[in-house]
């Protein structure tokens, strides 16, 4: 077994009177698909927010290859590698595949030696790469995204990821404003991931997606972690009894 990229050990946030974590640990090998499960409020996005930086834990570690991370800032989390596509994706509708897998980080080039301009061209090469490398096909990368589909969106943003080296891939509902062939997109997409040894974390209330690509299976229930068990040992009923907490009193 692979040593943990990324190890939460312990961790606990407080909103007010509220525990959201409550003395969580949680972990992920590289090359691992882990889908994390429960109802609204269990502490799947809290415990995110946590790893992504967005929050600082007020207990806990959180390491990520070997780097303690909690309480680093959003951008510290991502530019170590970790990448978290949340189900909003945060792309600009405006602007084209290139500039959005460049977004935050445009590539310049001058005009007459001095006058500074995005180069476009580079940053539409650069995405046809990544994009080629994870089996996608946008017919015209000139396209603003406004123009695309939900799938094809969801496609770009995991480019992005991929480009700027992710080594852990956070995915928030991936699959859930999508039709059925754009899903199944994203959950080949996911399994390319993992193929090139990049764990996911997925965060999903579909079912049927985590049966088809997770590899492990995480449950939190108010703050904790009610279960954590191998794919191969996980029924939809044994899931929504611990999510709903019927699990533990034998029902």
């Amino acid at each position: 077994m692979h040593e943990p990229i990324l190890r939460v050990r312990g961790v606990s946030k407080f909103f007010g009177g509220l525990t959201a974590l409550d003395n969580v640990d949680f972990e992920v090998v590289p090359g691992e698909v882990v889908a994390l499960l429960g109802d609204n409020g269990a502490g799947k996005s809290t415990l995110i927010k946590c790893i992504s930086g967005v929050y600082r834990p007020e207990q806990g570690d959180i390491y990520f290859q070997q780097q303690q991370i909690a309480g680093r800032s959003p951008s510290e989390v991502r530019n170590l590698g970790i990448e978290t596509i949340y189900q909003d994706l945060a792309l600009a509708e405006n602007l084209d595949v290139g500039a959005n897998v460049f977004l935050g980080k445009e590539k310049i080039k001058y005009l007459f030696g001095f006058l500074p301009v995005t180069d476009d061209e580079y940053m539409r090469r650069e995405a046809v790469t990544v994009l080629d490398k994870l089996d996608i096909h946008i017919p015209s990368l000139k396209q603003k995204l406004v123009n695309l589909s939900g799938g094809q969106r969801q496609a770009v943003a995991i480019a992005r990821a991929m480009y700027w080296n992710a080594q852990l891939v956070i995915m928030d509902e991936p699959t859930a404003a999508l039709g059925v062939p754009e899903q199944r997109k994203v959950l080949a997409l996911i399994k390319s991931l993992r193929e090139q040894n990049i764990p996911v974390i997925l965060i999903s209330h579909t079912m049927q997606d985590v049966m088809a690509v997770a590899d492990r299976i995480v449950i939190m229930r108010r703050g904790r972690v009610a279960a954590d068990m191998p794919r191969s040992e996980a029924t939809e009923e044994i899931i929504v009894r611990h999510i709903v907490g019927s699990a533990e009193v034998g029902e």
